[in-house]
């Protein structure tokens, strides 16, 4: 999406590099946010949290709350 709304054009390595930084930190957050006690990464509830904190910063950002 950004690459169209700036009208850019990458080769496929910078998609693929862009992409794999990007799946790496939804990773990472599954893993901080995800991570039980006792060891066990439960990655719904990761990628859920994260995404939640996600939309709060946003709102927050924006001054909706």
């Amino acid at each position: 999406m950004s690459q169209n709304s700036e009208r850019l054009s990458w080769t496929a390595e910078e998609v693929d590099h862009r992409l794999h930084i990007i799946m790496e930190d939804i990773h990472a957050n599954c893993l901080k946010y995800g991570t039980e006690p006792d060891g066990y990464i439960n990655y719904v509830k990761g990628a859920n949290v994260a995404g939640f904190i996600k939309v709060a910063k946003a709102m927050m950002a924006q001054g909706i709350v």
